[in-house]
Protein backbone atom coordinates (compact mmCIF):
# COMPACT_ATOMS: atom_id res chain seq x y z
CA UNK A 1 0.00 0.00 0.00
CA UNK A 2 3.01 1.90 -0.22
CA UNK A 3 2.99 4.95 -2.66
CA UNK A 4 6.14 3.80 -4.06
CA UNK A 5 8.03 5.02 -6.81
CA UNK A 6 9.53 2.19 -9.69
CA UNK A 7 12.15 2.10 -12.74
CA UNK A 8 10.96 -0.40 -14.92
CA UNK A 9 14.34 0.10 -16.65
CA UNK A 10 16.25 1.45 -19.48
CA UNK A 11 16.67 1.65 -23.38
CA UNK A 12 19.60 2.52 -25.13
CA UNK A 13 19.25 4.34 -28.84
CA UNK A 14 21.79 5.25 -30.90
CA UNK A 15 22.43 8.57 -31.44
CA UNK A 16 21.33 10.63 -35.14
CA UNK A 17 19.27 9.21 -37.61
CA UNK A 18 16.43 10.59 -39.00
CA UNK A 19 13.77 10.02 -36.64
CA UNK A 20 16.21 11.76 -33.87
CA UNK A 21 16.67 14.91 -36.12
CA UNK A 22 12.46 15.09 -36.50
CA UNK A 23 12.35 14.80 -32.88
CA UNK A 24 14.67 17.05 -31.96
CA UNK A 25 13.57 19.99 -34.60
CA UNK A 26 12.13 23.05 -32.99
CA UNK A 27 11.64 27.13 -33.85
CA UNK A 28 15.38 27.63 -32.52
CA UNK A 29 16.63 24.88 -35.10
CA UNK A 30 14.27 26.40 -37.62
CA UNK A 31 15.56 29.89 -37.08
CA UNK A 32 19.23 29.26 -37.36
CA UNK A 33 18.61 26.87 -40.35
CA UNK A 34 16.95 30.19 -41.65
CA UNK A 35 20.01 32.29 -40.96
CA UNK A 36 22.16 29.81 -42.77
CA UNK A 37 20.08 29.51 -46.10
CA UNK A 38 19.98 33.38 -46.09
CA UNK A 39 23.41 33.38 -46.20
CA UNK A 40 23.91 30.42 -48.67
CA UNK A 41 21.39 32.81 -50.70
CA UNK A 42 23.75 36.18 -50.35
CA UNK A 43 27.24 33.71 -51.25
CA UNK A 44 25.38 32.77 -54.53
CA UNK A 45 24.46 35.86 -55.77
CA UNK A 46 27.68 37.36 -54.85
CA UNK A 47 29.69 34.94 -57.06
CA UNK A 48 27.94 35.70 -60.49
CA UNK A 49 28.40 38.93 -60.08
CA UNK A 50 32.09 39.38 -59.40
CA UNK A 51 33.07 36.47 -60.70
CA UNK A 52 31.40 37.30 -64.46
CA UNK A 53 29.38 34.62 -64.42
CA UNK A 54 26.38 34.08 -66.98
CA UNK A 55 24.21 31.70 -64.91
CA UNK A 56 21.69 33.03 -62.62
CA UNK A 57 19.85 29.76 -61.99
CA UNK A 58 20.81 28.85 -58.30
CA UNK A 59 21.30 31.67 -56.57
CA UNK A 60 17.43 32.27 -57.80
CA UNK A 61 16.68 29.13 -56.90
CA UNK A 62 18.44 29.06 -53.59
CA UNK A 63 16.78 32.57 -52.52
CA UNK A 64 13.75 31.08 -53.76
CA UNK A 65 13.86 28.21 -51.44
CA UNK A 66 14.64 30.47 -48.48
CA UNK A 67 12.45 32.70 -49.05
CA UNK A 68 9.75 30.00 -48.74
CA UNK A 69 11.17 28.23 -46.24
CA UNK A 70 11.10 31.47 -43.90
CA UNK A 71 7.40 32.91 -44.90
CA UNK A 72 5.89 29.13 -44.14
CA UNK A 73 7.93 29.24 -41.09
CA UNK A 74 7.04 31.91 -39.24
CA UNK A 75 3.40 31.76 -40.16
CA UNK A 76 3.74 28.04 -38.74
CA UNK A 77 5.12 29.75 -35.60
CA UNK A 78 2.12 32.98 -35.18
CA UNK A 79 -0.55 30.82 -35.82
CA UNK A 80 -2.60 28.84 -32.77
CA UNK A 81 -4.33 26.51 -34.72
CA UNK A 82 -2.63 23.70 -35.67
CA UNK A 83 -0.15 22.19 -32.51
CA UNK A 84 2.49 20.52 -35.09
CA UNK A 85 2.58 23.52 -37.07
CA UNK A 86 4.18 25.78 -33.94
CA UNK A 87 6.19 22.85 -32.60
CA UNK A 88 8.08 21.74 -35.83
CA UNK A 89 7.73 25.07 -38.54
CA UNK A 90 8.07 24.18 -41.78
CA UNK A 91 9.54 20.15 -40.73
CA UNK A 92 5.69 19.42 -40.42
CA UNK A 93 4.35 20.47 -43.77
CA UNK A 94 6.48 17.26 -45.21
CA UNK A 95 4.22 15.23 -42.75
CA UNK A 96 1.27 16.91 -44.61
CA UNK A 97 2.41 16.08 -48.03
CA UNK A 98 2.97 12.29 -46.80
CA UNK A 99 -0.53 12.05 -45.42
CA UNK A 100 -1.90 13.50 -48.32
CA UNK A 101 -1.00 10.62 -50.76
CA UNK A 102 -1.03 8.14 -47.97
CA UNK A 103 -4.94 7.29 -49.07
CA UNK A 104 -3.15 6.12 -52.32
CA UNK A 105 -0.49 4.81 -50.80
CA UNK A 106 -2.27 2.27 -48.39
CA UNK A 107 -4.87 1.14 -50.99
CA UNK A 108 -2.10 0.37 -53.59
CA UNK A 109 0.60 -1.19 -51.49
CA UNK A 110 -0.10 -1.45 -47.79
CA UNK A 111 -3.21 -1.97 -45.85
CA UNK A 112 -7.10 -1.14 -46.12
CA UNK A 113 -8.47 1.84 -44.12
CA UNK A 114 -10.28 -0.36 -41.80
CA UNK A 115 -7.41 -2.29 -40.04
CA UNK A 116 -6.81 -1.06 -36.44
CA UNK A 117 -3.35 -0.02 -34.82
CA UNK A 118 -5.46 0.24 -32.08
CA UNK A 119 -7.71 3.08 -34.10
CA UNK A 120 -8.33 2.36 -37.70
CA UNK A 121 -7.82 5.47 -40.27
CA UNK A 122 -11.14 5.50 -40.77
CA UNK A 123 -11.96 5.82 -37.04
CA UNK A 124 -9.80 8.88 -36.74
CA UNK A 125 -10.54 10.44 -39.85
CA UNK A 126 -14.26 10.56 -38.37
CA UNK A 127 -13.20 12.07 -35.23
CA UNK A 128 -11.24 14.71 -37.24
CA UNK A 129 -14.45 15.70 -39.18
CA UNK A 130 -16.63 16.39 -36.22
CA UNK A 131 -13.93 17.86 -33.77
CA UNK A 132 -13.93 20.58 -37.09
CA UNK A 133 -17.42 20.61 -37.82
CA UNK A 134 -16.74 19.37 -41.07
CA UNK A 135 -19.31 17.46 -43.03
CA UNK A 136 -18.37 13.91 -42.52
CA UNK A 137 -21.06 12.34 -44.80
CA UNK A 138 -19.94 9.74 -47.75
CA UNK A 139 -20.79 9.32 -51.48
CA UNK A 140 -21.88 6.13 -52.76
CA UNK A 141 -22.11 3.69 -50.05
CA UNK A 142 -20.51 1.22 -47.28
CA UNK A 143 -17.01 -0.13 -47.72
CA UNK A 144 -17.35 -2.64 -45.62
CA UNK A 145 -18.41 -6.32 -46.47
CA UNK A 146 -21.58 -6.71 -44.63
CA UNK A 147 -21.19 -10.62 -45.62
CA UNK A 148 -18.14 -10.80 -43.04
CA UNK A 149 -18.08 -12.10 -40.13
CA UNK A 150 -18.29 -9.82 -37.19
CA UNK A 151 -20.79 -7.71 -39.05
CA UNK A 152 -23.06 -5.51 -36.89
CA UNK A 153 -26.07 -3.51 -37.23
CA UNK A 154 -29.06 -2.00 -35.76
CA UNK A 155 -32.41 -2.49 -36.20
CA UNK A 156 -34.56 0.08 -37.29
CA UNK A 157 -38.18 0.89 -37.08
CA UNK A 158 -40.59 0.80 -40.04
CA UNK A 159 -42.20 3.96 -37.77
CA UNK A 160 -39.28 5.85 -36.43
CA UNK A 161 -39.03 8.80 -34.25
CA UNK A 162 -37.48 12.54 -34.38
CA UNK A 163 -33.73 12.58 -33.08
CA UNK A 164 -35.10 15.95 -31.36
CA UNK A 165 -37.07 13.88 -29.10
CA UNK A 166 -34.60 11.35 -27.64
CA UNK A 167 -32.97 11.89 -24.54
CA UNK A 168 -29.91 12.21 -24.19
CA UNK A 169 -29.48 13.01 -20.88
CA UNK A 170 -29.21 10.98 -17.56
CA UNK A 171 -29.95 11.33 -14.10
CA UNK A 172 -27.45 9.25 -11.66
CA UNK A 173 -28.25 9.38 -8.05
CA UNK A 174 -29.78 6.26 -5.81
CA UNK A 175 -32.22 6.80 -2.40
CA UNK A 176 -29.28 7.99 -0.71
CA UNK A 177 -28.04 10.90 -2.66
CA UNK A 178 -29.11 14.24 -2.05
CA UNK A 179 -27.55 15.40 -4.86
CA UNK A 180 -28.28 13.57 -7.84
CA UNK A 181 -26.44 14.68 -11.05
CA UNK A 182 -28.37 14.83 -15.10
CA UNK A 183 -24.91 13.62 -17.22
CA UNK A 184 -24.68 13.36 -20.89
CA UNK A 185 -24.78 9.60 -22.37
CA UNK A 186 -21.21 10.42 -23.81
CA UNK A 187 -18.83 11.86 -21.89
CA UNK A 188 -14.40 12.08 -21.24
CA UNK A 189 -13.14 9.12 -19.27
CA UNK A 190 -10.74 9.48 -16.74
CA UNK A 191 -6.94 10.21 -17.78
CA UNK A 192 -4.97 12.08 -15.44
CA UNK A 193 -2.85 15.25 -15.03
CA UNK A 194 0.77 14.34 -15.73
CA UNK A 195 -0.46 11.20 -18.17
CA UNK A 196 -1.86 14.36 -20.57
CA UNK A 197 -0.46 17.76 -20.58
CA UNK A 198 -2.01 20.79 -18.55
CA UNK A 199 -3.01 22.37 -22.13
CA UNK A 200 -4.80 19.47 -22.69
CA UNK A 201 -6.38 19.02 -19.58
CA UNK A 202 -7.69 22.33 -19.76
CA UNK A 203 -9.35 21.76 -23.16
CA UNK A 204 -11.18 18.58 -22.31
CA UNK A 205 -12.77 20.95 -19.14
CA UNK A 206 -13.33 23.84 -21.06
CA UNK A 207 -14.91 21.56 -23.74
CA UNK A 208 -16.96 19.85 -21.33
CA UNK A 209 -18.17 22.93 -20.01
CA UNK A 210 -18.36 24.39 -23.09
CA UNK A 211 -20.81 21.17 -24.16
CA UNK A 212 -22.41 20.16 -20.44
CA UNK A 213 -20.80 17.08 -20.65
CA UNK A 214 -18.37 15.61 -17.18
CA UNK A 215 -14.47 15.62 -17.30
CA UNK A 216 -13.44 12.61 -15.48
CA UNK A 217 -10.15 13.51 -13.57
CA UNK A 218 -8.37 10.54 -14.06
CA UNK A 219 -6.28 9.11 -10.79
CA UNK A 220 -3.75 12.23 -10.71
CA UNK A 221 -5.83 14.38 -8.33
CA UNK A 222 -7.69 17.53 -8.71
CA UNK A 223 -5.32 19.90 -10.30
CA UNK A 224 -5.49 23.98 -11.07
CA UNK A 225 -6.08 22.64 -15.00
CA UNK A 226 -9.44 20.59 -14.34
CA UNK A 227 -11.17 23.46 -12.43
CA UNK A 228 -11.72 25.45 -15.51
CA UNK A 229 -16.14 25.03 -14.96
CA UNK A 230 -16.59 21.82 -16.66
CA UNK A 231 -18.57 19.21 -14.66
CA UNK A 232 -16.07 16.80 -13.27
CA UNK A 233 -16.20 13.24 -11.88
CA UNK A 234 -12.90 12.77 -9.45
CA UNK A 235 -11.44 9.80 -9.60
CA UNK A 236 -10.21 8.73 -6.60
CA UNK A 237 -7.19 5.83 -6.95
CA UNK A 238 -4.71 4.08 -4.58
CA UNK A 239 -2.83 6.93 -4.04
CA UNK A 240 -5.47 9.09 -2.59
CA UNK A 241 -4.08 12.07 -4.64
CA UNK A 242 -6.03 15.20 -3.34
CA UNK A 243 -7.80 13.40 -0.35
CA UNK A 244 -4.23 11.53 1.39
CA UNK A 245 -1.14 11.91 2.96
CA UNK A 246 2.08 9.82 3.61
CA UNK A 247 2.01 8.24 7.05
CA UNK A 248 4.83 5.81 7.64
CA UNK A 249 5.74 5.81 4.18
CA UNK A 250 2.09 4.72 3.61
CA UNK A 251 -0.34 6.62 1.38
CA UNK A 252 -3.30 6.62 3.94
CA UNK A 253 -7.18 8.65 2.97
CA UNK A 254 -7.54 11.62 4.67
CA UNK A 255 -11.16 12.60 5.38
CA UNK A 256 -10.68 16.24 5.62
CA UNK A 257 -8.92 16.81 2.72
CA UNK A 258 -11.71 14.50 0.69
CA UNK A 259 -14.30 16.80 2.71
CA UNK A 260 -12.38 20.17 1.10
CA UNK A 261 -12.21 19.05 -2.55
CA UNK A 262 -15.50 16.94 -2.78
CA UNK A 263 -17.10 19.88 -1.88
CA UNK A 264 -15.81 21.90 -4.58
CA UNK A 265 -18.58 23.38 -6.95
CA UNK A 266 -17.10 21.38 -9.90
CA UNK A 267 -16.87 18.13 -8.49
CA UNK A 268 -20.46 16.20 -9.70
CA UNK A 269 -19.64 12.94 -8.74
CA UNK A 270 -16.76 10.87 -7.09
CA UNK A 271 -15.67 7.64 -8.63
CA UNK A 272 -13.53 5.13 -6.39
CA UNK A 273 -10.97 3.07 -8.85
CA UNK A 274 -10.33 -0.52 -8.08
CA UNK A 275 -9.13 -1.17 -11.45
CA UNK A 276 -8.32 0.40 -15.23
CA UNK A 277 -8.73 -2.02 -18.18
CA UNK A 278 -5.49 -1.50 -19.79
CA UNK A 279 -3.56 -2.46 -16.91
CA UNK A 280 -6.31 -4.18 -14.09
CA UNK A 281 -4.84 -4.37 -10.62
CA UNK A 282 -1.64 -2.98 -11.45
CA UNK A 283 -1.55 0.31 -10.19
CA UNK A 284 -1.59 3.51 -12.31
CA UNK A 285 2.36 4.99 -13.78
CA UNK A 286 3.56 8.08 -14.29
CA UNK A 287 7.12 7.81 -16.12
CA UNK A 288 9.47 10.15 -14.23
CA UNK A 289 10.44 12.22 -17.63
CA UNK A 290 6.56 13.50 -17.38
CA UNK A 291 6.85 14.41 -13.27
CA UNK A 292 6.98 18.50 -13.20
CA UNK A 293 6.24 20.59 -10.76
CA UNK A 294 2.91 21.61 -10.68
CA UNK A 295 2.47 17.54 -11.04
CA UNK A 296 4.07 17.00 -8.22
CA UNK A 297 1.68 19.82 -6.21
CA UNK A 298 -1.58 18.32 -7.28
CA UNK A 299 -0.08 14.39 -6.24
CA UNK A 300 1.82 15.30 -2.87
CA UNK A 301 5.15 13.72 -4.26
CA UNK A 302 7.30 16.30 -2.97
CA UNK A 303 10.41 18.05 -3.87
CA UNK A 304 12.25 17.37 -7.11
CA UNK A 305 14.16 15.87 -8.73
CA UNK A 306 12.35 12.64 -9.80
CA UNK A 307 14.24 10.44 -11.30
CA UNK A 308 12.10 6.73 -11.28
CA UNK A 309 8.40 6.69 -12.34
CA UNK A 310 5.78 7.35 -10.00
CA UNK A 311 3.56 3.88 -9.54
CA UNK A 312 0.41 3.89 -7.05
CA UNK A 313 -0.35 1.10 -5.04
CA UNK A 314 -2.25 -1.78 -6.57
CA UNK A 315 -5.05 -1.74 -4.17
CA UNK A 316 -6.18 0.48 -1.46
CA UNK A 317 -5.40 1.17 2.00
CA UNK A 318 -9.15 2.14 3.13
CA UNK A 319 -10.69 -0.70 2.16
CA UNK A 320 -9.75 -4.72 1.62
CA UNK A 321 -12.70 -6.53 1.08
CA UNK A 322 -16.60 -6.15 -0.25
CA UNK A 323 -18.27 -5.14 3.15
CA UNK A 324 -15.10 -2.64 3.48
CA UNK A 325 -15.93 -0.99 0.33
CA UNK A 326 -19.53 -0.23 1.05
CA UNK A 327 -18.59 1.50 4.14
CA UNK A 328 -15.84 3.62 2.47
CA UNK A 329 -18.56 4.42 -0.50
CA UNK A 330 -21.09 5.16 2.61
CA UNK A 331 -18.09 7.64 4.19
CA UNK A 332 -17.57 9.23 0.99
CA UNK A 333 -20.93 9.88 0.40
CA UNK A 334 -21.27 11.68 4.17
CA UNK A 335 -18.21 13.56 3.49
CA UNK A 336 -19.44 14.69 -0.13
CA UNK A 337 -22.66 16.27 1.24
CA UNK A 338 -24.70 13.34 -0.76
CA UNK A 339 -23.11 13.14 -3.97
CA UNK A 340 -23.38 10.50 -6.03
CA UNK A 341 -20.68 7.96 -5.26
CA UNK A 342 -19.42 4.83 -7.59
CA UNK A 343 -16.69 2.90 -8.50
CA UNK A 344 -14.38 1.74 -11.82
CA UNK A 345 -13.32 -1.39 -12.18
CA UNK A 346 -12.44 -3.83 -15.07
CA UNK A 347 -13.63 -6.94 -14.46
CA UNK A 348 -11.89 -9.89 -13.59
CA UNK A 349 -13.65 -12.80 -11.21
CA UNK A 350 -17.42 -13.26 -11.64
CA UNK A 351 -17.35 -14.51 -8.17
CA UNK A 352 -15.58 -11.59 -6.68
CA UNK A 353 -18.01 -8.86 -8.26
CA UNK A 354 -21.06 -11.15 -7.10
CA UNK A 355 -19.51 -11.07 -3.78
CA UNK A 356 -19.56 -7.26 -3.81
CA UNK A 357 -23.48 -7.65 -4.73
CA UNK A 358 -24.03 -9.76 -1.75
CA UNK A 359 -22.42 -6.91 0.24
CA UNK A 360 -24.49 -4.16 -1.17
CA UNK A 361 -27.53 -6.68 -0.04
CA UNK A 362 -26.46 -6.99 3.07
CA UNK A 363 -25.64 -3.23 3.92
CA UNK A 364 -28.25 -1.97 2.32
CA UNK A 365 -25.29 0.98 0.78
CA UNK A 366 -25.37 0.70 -3.02
CA UNK A 367 -23.17 2.75 -5.10
CA UNK A 368 -24.77 5.32 -7.32
CA UNK A 369 -23.00 4.15 -10.41
CA UNK A 370 -20.52 1.57 -11.85
CA UNK A 371 -17.61 2.23 -14.57
CA UNK A 372 -16.92 -1.12 -16.23
CA UNK A 373 -13.67 -0.41 -18.16
CA UNK A 374 -12.93 -2.92 -20.84
CA UNK A 375 -9.34 -4.45 -21.50
CA UNK A 376 -9.32 -2.66 -24.78
CA UNK A 377 -9.19 0.66 -23.10
CA UNK A 378 -6.12 3.01 -23.11
CA UNK A 379 -3.05 4.01 -21.17
CA UNK A 380 -0.20 6.43 -20.82
CA UNK A 381 1.95 3.67 -20.02
CA UNK A 382 2.14 -0.19 -18.95
CA UNK A 383 3.57 -3.27 -19.09
CA UNK A 384 2.62 -5.03 -22.18
CA UNK A 385 1.16 -8.15 -20.81
CA UNK A 386 -1.66 -6.35 -19.27
CA UNK A 387 -2.49 -4.49 -21.43
CA UNK A 388 -2.41 -7.85 -23.95
CA UNK A 389 -3.93 -10.36 -21.65
CA UNK A 390 -5.34 -9.32 -18.58
CA UNK A 391 -8.78 -8.16 -17.48
CA UNK A 392 -12.56 -8.95 -19.28
CA UNK A 393 -13.42 -7.15 -22.47
CA UNK A 394 -15.86 -4.27 -22.06
CA UNK A 395 -18.57 -5.99 -23.86
CA UNK A 396 -18.34 -9.09 -21.73
CA UNK A 397 -18.07 -7.20 -18.59
CA UNK A 398 -20.66 -5.03 -19.06
CA UNK A 399 -22.98 -7.81 -19.64
CA UNK A 400 -22.11 -9.48 -16.86
CA UNK A 401 -22.20 -6.58 -14.33
CA UNK A 402 -25.82 -5.79 -15.80
CA UNK A 403 -27.24 -9.03 -15.53
CA UNK A 404 -25.85 -9.15 -12.05
CA UNK A 405 -27.70 -6.28 -11.27
CA UNK A 406 -30.84 -7.43 -12.74
CA UNK A 407 -30.78 -10.73 -11.31
CA UNK A 408 -29.96 -9.79 -7.87
CA UNK A 409 -33.07 -7.73 -7.95
CA UNK A 410 -30.85 -3.96 -7.49
CA UNK A 411 -31.02 -3.19 -11.53
CA UNK A 412 -32.55 0.34 -10.60
CA UNK A 413 -30.83 1.64 -7.93
CA UNK A 414 -27.57 1.63 -9.86
CA UNK A 415 -26.49 3.55 -13.04
CA UNK A 416 -23.65 1.35 -15.36
CA UNK A 417 -21.34 3.53 -17.26
CA UNK A 418 -19.30 1.63 -19.35
CA UNK A 419 -16.17 2.95 -21.20
CA UNK A 420 -14.58 0.44 -24.05
CA UNK A 421 -13.37 2.50 -27.79
CA UNK A 422 -16.05 4.35 -28.10
CA UNK A 423 -16.37 7.09 -30.69
CA UNK A 424 -19.27 7.43 -32.89
CA UNK A 425 -23.04 7.05 -32.40
CA UNK A 426 -23.09 3.92 -33.47
CA UNK A 427 -20.39 2.00 -31.12
CA UNK A 428 -22.34 4.42 -28.09
CA UNK A 429 -25.64 2.93 -29.10
CA UNK A 430 -23.78 -0.82 -29.29
CA UNK A 431 -22.82 -0.13 -25.69
CA UNK A 432 -26.11 1.04 -24.69
CA UNK A 433 -27.72 -2.24 -25.91
CA UNK A 434 -25.11 -4.42 -23.88
CA UNK A 435 -26.64 -2.87 -20.52
CA UNK A 436 -24.79 0.99 -20.09
CA UNK A 437 -27.19 3.75 -18.96
CA UNK A 438 -23.99 6.23 -20.09
CA UNK A 439 -20.65 5.75 -22.10
CA UNK A 440 -17.42 6.95 -21.62
CA UNK A 441 -14.41 7.22 -23.80
CA UNK A 442 -10.36 8.55 -23.75
CA UNK A 443 -8.70 8.20 -26.73
CA UNK A 444 -11.46 9.59 -29.03
CA UNK A 445 -11.51 12.70 -27.08
CA UNK A 446 -8.06 12.69 -27.76
CA UNK A 447 -8.15 12.42 -31.02
CA UNK A 448 -10.64 15.30 -30.70
CA UNK A 449 -7.81 17.57 -29.87
CA UNK A 450 -5.37 16.40 -32.69
CA UNK A 451 -3.88 13.30 -31.36
CA UNK A 452 -2.21 11.81 -34.46
CA UNK A 453 -1.45 8.25 -32.37
CA UNK A 454 2.21 8.39 -32.45
CA UNK A 455 2.35 5.79 -29.82
CA UNK A 456 4.96 8.10 -27.76
CA UNK A 457 2.76 8.32 -24.43
CA UNK A 458 5.07 6.90 -22.52
CA UNK A 459 7.68 8.69 -24.01
CA UNK A 460 7.48 12.23 -23.27
CA UNK A 461 7.64 12.90 -26.76
CA UNK A 462 3.93 13.46 -27.91
CA UNK A 463 4.61 15.76 -31.17
CA UNK A 464 1.11 17.27 -30.90
CA UNK A 465 1.69 18.04 -26.73
CA UNK A 466 -1.00 16.16 -25.47
CA UNK A 467 0.36 13.49 -23.78
CA UNK A 468 3.53 15.43 -23.29
CA UNK A 469 5.28 17.25 -19.88
CA UNK A 470 7.78 18.97 -22.72
CA UNK A 471 6.97 22.24 -22.23
CA UNK A 472 8.56 22.65 -25.99
CA UNK A 473 5.72 20.35 -27.46
CA UNK A 474 2.83 21.30 -25.13
CA UNK A 475 2.65 24.97 -25.32
CA UNK A 476 2.01 24.60 -28.89
CA UNK A 477 -1.32 22.82 -28.10
CA UNK A 478 -3.84 25.71 -27.85
CA UNK A 479 -6.94 25.41 -25.19
CA UNK A 480 -8.56 27.84 -27.09
CA UNK A 481 -9.15 26.24 -30.45
CA UNK A 482 -8.74 22.57 -29.28
CA UNK A 483 -11.90 23.42 -26.54
CA UNK A 484 -13.88 24.08 -29.49
CA UNK A 485 -13.17 20.48 -31.32
CA UNK A 486 -13.82 18.41 -28.26
CA UNK A 487 -17.37 20.31 -28.05
CA UNK A 488 -18.07 19.67 -31.32
CA UNK A 489 -16.64 16.26 -31.37
CA UNK A 490 -19.02 15.20 -28.47
CA UNK A 491 -22.14 16.92 -30.34
CA UNK A 492 -21.79 15.49 -33.85
CA UNK A 493 -21.23 11.61 -31.58
CA UNK A 494 -24.03 12.48 -29.74
CA UNK A 495 -26.30 13.96 -32.48
CA UNK A 496 -25.31 10.46 -34.69
CA UNK A 497 -26.50 8.20 -32.16
CA UNK A 498 -29.87 10.26 -31.22
CA UNK A 499 -30.47 10.04 -34.89
CA UNK A 500 -29.69 6.02 -34.26
CA UNK A 501 -31.93 5.64 -31.50
CA UNK A 502 -34.95 7.42 -33.49
CA UNK A 503 -34.42 4.92 -36.33
CA UNK A 504 -35.44 2.21 -33.89
CA UNK A 505 -38.56 3.78 -32.57
CA UNK A 506 -37.42 4.59 -29.36
CA UNK A 507 -36.70 7.97 -27.99
CA UNK A 508 -34.68 6.99 -24.56
CA UNK A 509 -31.69 5.25 -24.77
CA UNK A 510 -32.27 2.78 -21.80
CA UNK A 511 -34.86 1.52 -23.84
CA UNK A 512 -32.40 0.23 -26.67
CA UNK A 513 -31.49 -3.92 -25.86
CA UNK A 514 -29.69 -6.81 -27.56
CA UNK A 515 -32.64 -7.28 -30.07
CA UNK A 516 -31.96 -4.21 -31.63
CA UNK A 517 -28.35 -4.93 -32.55
CA UNK A 518 -27.54 -8.08 -34.72
CA UNK A 519 -23.96 -9.69 -35.75
CA UNK A 520 -23.20 -12.36 -38.23
CA UNK A 521 -21.53 -14.69 -36.63
CA UNK A 522 -20.36 -16.22 -40.30
CA UNK A 523 -21.56 -16.50 -43.65
CA UNK A 524 -24.59 -17.79 -42.96
CA UNK A 525 -25.92 -17.52 -39.73
CA UNK A 526 -26.74 -13.72 -37.70
CA UNK A 527 -27.92 -13.65 -34.46
CA UNK A 528 -29.37 -10.92 -32.23
CA UNK A 529 -27.16 -9.83 -29.35
CA UNK A 530 -29.50 -11.25 -26.59
CA UNK A 531 -29.40 -14.93 -28.84
CA UNK A 532 -25.58 -14.13 -28.97
CA UNK A 533 -25.42 -14.59 -24.67
CA UNK A 534 -24.37 -18.12 -23.94
CA UNK A 535 -24.86 -19.68 -20.91
CA UNK A 536 -21.28 -18.13 -19.01
CA UNK A 537 -23.06 -14.82 -19.76
CA UNK A 538 -26.99 -15.34 -19.79
CA UNK A 539 -29.79 -12.51 -20.10
CA UNK A 540 -31.38 -12.96 -16.44
CA UNK A 541 -34.77 -12.20 -15.43
CA UNK A 542 -35.31 -9.69 -12.27
CA UNK A 543 -34.12 -11.45 -9.04
CA UNK A 544 -33.38 -14.77 -10.91
CA UNK A 545 -30.36 -14.91 -8.90
CA UNK A 546 -32.48 -14.54 -5.25
CA UNK A 547 -35.09 -17.01 -6.25
CA UNK A 548 -32.48 -19.68 -8.10
CA UNK A 549 -33.87 -19.26 -11.54
CA UNK A 550 -30.33 -18.73 -12.57
CA UNK A 551 -28.83 -21.61 -15.27
CA UNK A 552 -26.60 -23.66 -13.04
CA UNK A 553 -23.10 -22.01 -13.60
CA UNK A 554 -24.48 -18.72 -12.66
CA UNK A 555 -26.03 -19.79 -9.60
CA UNK A 556 -22.50 -21.53 -8.88
CA UNK A 557 -21.17 -17.95 -8.88
CA UNK A 558 -23.42 -16.34 -7.13
CA UNK A 559 -23.24 -18.96 -4.00
CA UNK A 560 -19.67 -18.83 -3.99
CA UNK A 561 -19.73 -14.98 -4.30
CA UNK A 562 -22.06 -15.04 -0.69
CA UNK A 563 -19.42 -17.31 0.73
CA UNK A 564 -16.56 -15.42 -0.20
CA UNK A 565 -17.95 -12.35 1.11
CA UNK A 566 -18.51 -13.57 4.33
CA UNK A 567 -14.94 -15.61 4.57
CA UNK A 568 -13.66 -12.07 3.68
CA UNK A 569 -15.50 -10.10 6.63
CA UNK A 570 -15.24 -6.42 6.85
Amino acid sequence: MLLTTRKFGTTTRLAGGIPDFVEKWNPTLFKQVGASLASVSLLTWYLPFNYGLDHVFAPTAVTGFTALYLSVGFSDLNQTTHTLRRNFPFLCHLRYLFESIRPEIQQYFIESDSDSTPFSRSMRTQIYKRSKAQSDTRALGTMRNVYEEGYEWGVHSMFPKSHHDVEVRVNIGGPDCRQPYSASIFNISAMSYGALSKQAITSLNLGAKRGFFYHNTGEGGLSKFHLQGGDLVWNVGTGYFACGSTVGGKRVFNPEMFGDNANRKEVKMIEIKLSQGAKPAHGGILPADKITDEISEARGLGDGPWTEDCASPPHHAAFSTPLGLCRFISTLRTLSNGKPIGFKLCLGSPQEFMALVHAMKKTGIFPDFITIDGSEGGTGAAPPEFQDSMGMPMAEGLRLVHNTLVGAGVRDKVKLIAAGKVYNGFSLVRTLANGADVCNAARSFMFSMGCIQALKCNQNTCPTGITTQDARLNEGLDPANKSVRVTNFHKATVDAAAEIVAAMGLTRPEDVTGEHLWKRENGIHIKSYNDMHTSYLPILENNALVEGKAPENVARWWKEGGELMERMGE
